[in-house]
């Protein structure tokens, strides 16, 4: 059914922004290494928990940027890809209220939200780092889908333990609106929207100039 695609990937983005913003509350925030490094994990494994639940239904994006690369790539119709998004945005939005009530405090859920401390270095870095997670999600399932999740997941986790002292590491329009949506945060927003968006094109170009070939895989 069509409208499974549209549920997996409310759900998958629902665990990703769920999990993550959990993680960052349970720390404190990204005030030291040790912070940082847990946070990248808490999402790099929550992204490998929603591909393994619900990934063989959708494809497991659970981001507006992927979406935008696969409708770009001529993978998906305009039609479904409206839906991925309504639905991947809509996850992180429950995702966070439910954060909230966890928590019981939208000052915690405000603290979740991707900021930064100077602009051009923001863009910069949500730009270059999406591009490289959109390559990785566009070439690794064509790789064999057996290290596909993996390979996705733990390329998050570095995302993150690079990105976060300079954006937040969001890459992730869908990961920024949930929290900065329900935690009254949105004064910044709108660099985690367009900058992962215009990533997601510059990925989509790497991939097409280095085209990955399918591996077929052969059962024994």
């Amino acid at each position: 059914m069509v409208i499974n695609k549209y549920l997996a990937e409310l759900l998958g983005t629902f665990i990703l922004v769920a999990l993550g913003s959990l993680g960052i509350v349970a720390v404190g925030g990204p005030s030291g290494a040790a912070e940082i490094i847990a946070i990248g994990f808490a999402f790099g494994l929550a992204l490998l928990a929603g591909i393994w639940v619900v990934g063989h239904v959708s494809g497991a994006h659970f981001n507006p940027a992927v979406t935008l690369a696969f409708w770009a790539d001529g993978r998906m119709s305009l039609a479904d890809a409206i839906g991925y998004w309504v639905a991947q945005f809509a996850g992180g939005a429950v995702a966070s209220l439910v954060v909230w009530l966890a928590v019981g405090s939208r000052e915690a859920v405000a603290a979740t939200a991707t900021t930064y401390q100077e602009l051009g270095t923001a863009i910069t870095v949500e730009i270059v780092l999406t591009a490289v997670f959109v390559w990785i999600v566009m070439s690794a399932g064509l790789r064999g889908a057996l290290h596909a999740p993996g390979a996705i997941s733990f390329t998050l986790v570095g995302i993150h333990l690079a990105g976060i002292p300079f954006s937040g590491a969001s890459v992730n329009p869908a990961r920024s609106f949930g929290p900065a949506v329900v935690g009254a945060n949105i004064a910044q927003l709108g660099v985690y929207i367009y900058a992962p968006l215009i990533g997601a094109l510059l990925a989509w170009g790497l991939y097409r100039l280095f085209p990955v070939a399918e591996v077929e895989v052969v059962s024994t």
